[in-house]
């Protein structure tokens, strides 16, 4: 992370930034105060870069036990007159759609964006979705930008944005904007003194219909901004009659496309950084000379949906027109329209399509042949063991037992490395919704125990009202909690059982032991790494009724190495006799872990000491005893 190019304070200096780091310096030079948010993929990295600065540039960060808190904390600080920062992927804007919704209606005092994350492609989320589809709903402004200059450049703009409307205001980045890099020209940092104070006269409420007509006035305020939007270009020629309309790093692949097929300077881009509301006098004045018009997008037809509507209402003015996009099925990719994000490829070969050019797409040699690249959980993880004794006890257990999944590192086990076990994945917490609805069952003729996987962070995050009501209602149910000490996913930040804040202060840690006897719900305890015993103890728990929970306790692999000595794992090949065990290459294909290596040549296991966390656990699993392991002291 170039966290000194993101506090220089050299107004006129280009530093290398990424995406997130450049809306973290915008924050910086708009005067952000509060900045909140629960990790997510792909905007981690803006509250983790402020928090490491924020004790010099007098910042209030935290990790949030959901985005919810998050954007309630943030709304807080606005409300007190400072400026605040939520950040969060389209996932945690979904779970923060409640106060959002009223959030909107009520508005803000001090300047507040909320950056949204989305992830076309999926690269880092179990699905895409599109957040402008909500924000639309929200009546929220949203600023998109398609580079990392504009990323923090858009930052300050949403925030003063804000402040003149007195409504929040999105900043959507997609994951090619988060973690994208180019060179960002800083501007100044502020130093005035920020004095929080929320006077008994003020009332920032979502009640009356008075409120709602207010929301409308303050939309159609910023659709008038949007009009004169600095950020919205337009390339030549003037008067096209063939338009390209895009945002965000679209606009590229659209200029790329046009490059590539020889095109560029006789078909006209129109890129909109203010993708909602929609400035319409910009729109209408270059669809009235447009004849063909193509959209170029990610991830929903949003601007074609909405300009077409547009075009449809001001028909008598533009005249007909030809449009082409995700909607009409002519900007596809290999899985279709409206799926996957797009390229430089991709819209030349769309471009070609509809303007009807010939265009070959180039090949790279060898290119066919890469294997793909399987998901794993990392060498050493203790979720890969607790996995496995779930596997087994309920192969021993014999009833076919339902295990229902949630988000984090486990979620793989969707796949091989979890060995196919994860029966549903949805949501954060929602494992154990679905859990306590099918632990009521029995009484349809339901006899498969009902097991479901959660990890800490997500305990707090969004367990807990699905636990709560699990234990209220009696339901027959096995929760495994599977406790690593941190929120590893995205790369171990903090929750409220960790011992130190964002901010590296000492926190007041709220024990998972303590919160499940408050509610009174019956758990025992496990260490994951010791396979028999957990095993025992999983095939125990699977024969009790009720509502109970097992905490799997071992801290996440790539923690525990840190400063560490590893323990040394090797293969003895005096025991290991490869092909003639039973073990069917156990600790290479079954077990999954990429540092246990199939020697083909000598026909045994082996062990990558590069790659190897020291966690011992292929050799309590080993048939043969064949793997040895030397702890460390």
């Amino acid at each position: 992370m170039t966290i000194m190019g993101v506090c220089l304070d050299k107004p006129g200096a280009r530093v290398p930034l990424t995406g997130n780091e450049a809306v973290a310096r915008g924050a910086l030079e708009a005067g952000v105060a509060f900045v909140a948010s629960y990790p997510g993929s792909p905007t981690a990295e803006v509250p983790g870069t402020l928090a490491r600065i924020a004790q010099q540039f007098d910042l209030y960060v935290e990790w949030s036990s959901n985005e919810k808190v998050a954007m309630e904390g943030a709304a807080a600080a606005s409300f007190a007159g400072l400026r605040s920062l939520a950040v969060m992927k389209v996932d945690g804007l979904n779970v923060a759609m409640d106060f959002a919704s009223a959030l909107s209606i009520s508005g803000c005092r001090g300047g507040m964006v909320i950056m949204v994350g989305d992830d076309p492609g999926s690269h880092s989320s179990i699905r895409e979705e599109d957040s402008r589809n909500i924000c639309k709903v929200l009546h929220f402004p949203v600023l998109e930008p398609s580079t990392v200059q504009m990323a923090k450049d858009l930052t300050l703009a949403a925030f003063n944005l804000s402040e003149s409307l007195g409504v929040p205001v999105v900043l959507r980045c997609v994951s090619r904007i988060c973690h994208g890099n180019g060179a960002v020209l800083l501007g100044e940092i502020p130093r005035q003194e920020r004095k929080a104070s929320f006077p008994q006269t003020e009332r920032m409420i979502a009640f009356s219909i008075q409120r709602h007509a207010l929301q409308e006035e303050k939309l159609a305020a910023a659709a008038r901004w949007a009009e004169d939007c600095s950020f919205n270009r337009y390339e030549e020629p003037q008067d096209a009659e063939k338009l390209v309309i895009s945002s965000g790093p679209s606009a590229f692949y659209a200029r790329e496309g046009l490059q590539i097929l020889g095109l560029e300077g006789s078909i006209g881009v129109l890129e909109l950084a203010s993708v909602w509301p929609l400035p319409h006098k910009l729109l209408l004045k270059h669809l009235k000379h447009a004849s063909e018009v193509v959209f170029a997008e990610d991830v929903e037809p949003f601007l074609e949906d909405n300009v077409m509507a547009l075009a449809a209402l001001h028909w008598h003015d533009v005249g007909p027109i030809k449009f082409y996009g995700k909607r009409s099925g002519h900007v596809a990719g290999p899985d279709g329209p409206g799926i996957g994000e797009l390229n430089p490829e991709i819209m030349a070969a769309s471009l070609a399509r509809i303007f009807h050019v010939s265009y070959q797409r180039p090949k790279i040699e060898g290119g066919e042949n890469l294997p793909s690249r399987e998901l794993a959980l990392c060498p050493g993880c203790p979720h890969r063991a607790s996995m496995w004794a779930i596997k087994t006890a309920l192969e021993l257990d014999g009833r076919e037992g339902i295990l229902l999944g949630d988000i984090g590192c486990f979620c793989l086990g969707i796949g091989r490395t979890g060995y196919y076990l994860l029966q549903t994945l949805h949501c954060m917490g929602g494992g154990i919704g679905l859990a306590s609805g099918m632990g009521q069952l029995s009484r349809f003729g339901l006899t498969q125990p009902v097991v479901t996987v959660l990890g800490d962070s997500t305990f707090f995050h969004a367990a807990l009202p699905g636990l709560i009501n699990a234990h209220y209602h009696h339901a027959d149910m096995l929760c495994v909690l599977l406790d690593n000490g941190t929120t590893a996913m995205t790369g171990h930040q903090p929750h409220p059982g960790c011992e130190l804040t964002a901010l590296g202060e000492p926190a007041d840690t709220v024990p998972l032991e303590g919160m499940l006897n408050g509610m009174g719900i019956p758990y025992s305890l496990g260490d994951p790494y010791n396979v028999e015993e957990t095993i025992n103890i999983i095939c125990r728990l699977l024969q009790e009724e009720g509502t109970r929970v097992l905490i799997l306790r071992r801290t996440c692999a790539l923690l525990a190495v840190k400063g560490k000595t590893k323990n040394r794992v090797y293969v003895d090949p005096q025991k290991c006799i490869g092909d003639e065990c039973g073990c069917s290459r156990f600790c290479s294909r079954v077990f999954s872990c990429p540092a246990n290596i199939w020697d083909e040549e000598n026909g045994r296991a082996k062990i990558d000491e590069t790659l190897c966390n020291g966690c011992g656990v292929c050799a309590d699993l080993c048939p043969k005893k064949a793997i040895i392991v030397e702890r460390t002291v």
